[in-house]
């Protein structure tokens, strides 16, 4: 029995990872930039998000469910974490509502949902003909197998529900308030369900077992387990989806703690009295829980919503950024510098600056692929590589909405060039992803480049990232002298690239070569070189003063 427990709570684990690894990247390349602009305009205001976070939880009866998914969201760059704690407010309060229905008729139970959302996910995924059609298939895959996941963990120690020792235990926790609190900590981690302590407790008040006093205190420790969800699915995720969990765990502990307080005295009792005159009785007691849950977790997102900011700095404080962190988002953006063209357009080459920086760091990281631990760095570099393409989306939407304000002749010329620098960044960033897919696939072999080739690499890698620090100092400083130079740069590479490559033919002809790295070694130059072009484009725009040249020819 215990073998099949832990085998079954295994199981769960990996399908609750990998449901949210799906549903996190399915949803991301479903939602596109309407639907991103739907949740950004959804939770701009925090009541909102405390509304859409209530609604969606009691459509899906589970906080967890919204806590994952909000974790989700924030990972794949589709909510800020002011948004996120908003909406994961929202979800302590959708969350009560089980408590009323489980008052009514009970729980219910969503686990043949689960399996039905991973067959239509795997039909629609399957049978796709259009992208948007796949991408809806993945999100349905993941958010089932993400429940299937849940459900296994609360299999593998559903016994306890049902245990006699589990009602002795509880009775003994709650009449100490402090571990009635930890007992509903430790069984809502246990059960992986809020809603099923809640269903325990209200059951054990109904049969008498517990008086309704005894059971607020585990009630409030069900708030705090519950945030072991969030953490768990944040495990892997970026930075601010670690933060996300971190201020779900901090909204609730400080809640409890200052209302365990309340607790203690028995003003919060004496306080549902007030709100709910009457005696309880057995018929009713539930109704009372359910109320009581309802009315805590009202109050705490009462106090805590002027306070959304300090509770984000709270979490950025808890949750500090690692080296080997990469932030989403912009940086410098905001709607408000709209109504301020000339400087909502220095802010987009601030920007641009941060964009390149990335770029490079993922050009460098790329490059070290082929000193080894390929495919630690291949991480590293999708990370930067979605970073990148989520500023290019934003950026670029950012100019639209600017383009259509009133500006002046020398702010609409500047469009088109800042416009086509993006996309030059974002080149950048693609073929560091070909770098580091090229370095995986010798990663292992005996075969590696010759002195020669290996002397000619270094030689135009340090001519690359020469040009990569130039380029963003010239971007950074407006300097059209830098800019110049990196022009002269890219012409010593492209003739590089040629001498190169005249070589390597001769090395390939000699057999001083293995034709297999051959191949990546010179498609290794060809990135470089293009890598050389781009920075090249965006040097141009500059020493142009970021006005578009029409006789220029693109690289």
């Amino acid at each position: 029995m215990i073998k099949e427990s832990v085998l079954t709570l295994a199981g769960g684990l990996g399908l609750f990872f990998f449901g949210m690894h799906i549903m996190s990247d399915g949803m991301k390349k479903f939602s596109g930039e309407r639907m991103k602009r739907f949740l950004h305009r959804a939770t701009k205001l925090p009541v909102m998000g405390v509304s859409v976070g209530a609604l969606i939880t009691m459509l899906f009866q589970s906080s967890s469910a919204t806590t994952v998914m909000v974790v989700g969201l924030v990972n794949a760059g589709l909510l800020t974490l002011a948004q996120s704690i908003s909406v994961i407010m929202g979800a302590n309060i959708g969350t009560t509502f089980t408590a009323w229905i489980i008052s009514v008729m009970g729980a219910f139970d969503i686990s043949i949902y689960a399996l039905l959302s991973v067959g239509v996910g795997v039909f629609f995924f399957k049978t796709a003909k259009t992208r948007k059609t796949r991408f809806a298939g993945e999100v349905l895959l993941g958010f089932g197998l993400l429940f299937t996941g849940l459900s296994l963990m609360g299999e593998a120690v559903g016994p306890l529900r049902s245990s006699g020792l589990v009602r002795d235990i509880f009775v003994s926790f709650s009449r100490n308030p402090l571990l009635g609190v930890l007992a509903g900590l430790v069984f809502t981690v246990l059960l992986q369900s809020s809603s099923a302590t809640m269903a325990l407790v209200q059951l054990l008040a109904f049969s008498g077992v517990i008086p309704f006093e005894s059971a607020i205190p585990i009630i409030l420790g069900e708030n705090i387990g519950t945030t072991l969800t969030a953490q768990v699915a944040a495990l892997g995720s970026n930075l601010s989806a670690r933060r996300a969990a971190m201020s779900h765990t901090l909204f609730n502990l400080i809640g409890v703690g200052y209302m365990l307080v309340f607790v203690r005295l028995g003003w919060f009792t004496r306080f549902v009295d007030f709100l709910l005159p009457g005696e309880v009785t057995q018929s009713s007691i539930m109704f009372y829980i359910a109320f009581s849950h309802t009315l805590f977790n009202v109050f705490n997102t009462a106090v805590f919503l002027p306070f959304i900011k300090s509770l984000e700095r709270m979490s950025l404080w808890l949750v500090p950024k690692r080296e080997d962190d990469i932030e989403k988002g912009t940086k410098y953006l905001d709607r408000h510098l709209l109504e301020s063209p000339a400087v909502a357009l220095d802010q987009v080459v601030n920007e641009m600056c941060y964009m390149l920086g990335l770029a490079d760091k993922s050009v460098r990281t790329a490059f070290g692929g082929f000193e080894g631990e390929g495919y630690k760095k291949a991480k590293k570099v999708a990370g930067y590589e979605e970073a990148i393409n989520g500023l290019q989306s934003d950026i670029t939407q950012f100019i639209v909405e600017l383009s259509g304000r009133e500006l002046a002749d020398e702010e609409i010329a500047e469009i088109p060039v800042l416009i086509h620098g993006i996309n030059d960044i974002e080149r950048i960033g693609d073929h560091a992803e070909n770098i580091i897919d090229l370095a995986e696939r010798i990663e292992g072999r005996r075969q590696e480049f010759s002195e020669q080739a290996g002397e000619e690499l270094n030689e135009i890698w340090e001519k690359i990232l020469c040009m990569l620090d130039t380029t963003i100092s010239a971007l950074s400083d407006g300097s059209s002298g830098k800019a110049a130079r990196v022009l002269e740069m890219e012409e010593e590479v492209n003739r590089l690239q040629k001498e190169i490559k005249e070589n390597h033919i001769k090395r390939l002809n000699s057999g001083v070569c293995d034709t297999d790295t051959g191949i990546v070694f010179v498609s290794l130059i060809d990135n470089l070189e293009k890598i050389g072009d781009h920075l090249a484009n965006i040097a141009e725009g500059i020493e142009n003063r970021m006005r578009w040249r029409f006789e220029k020819n693109r690289r």
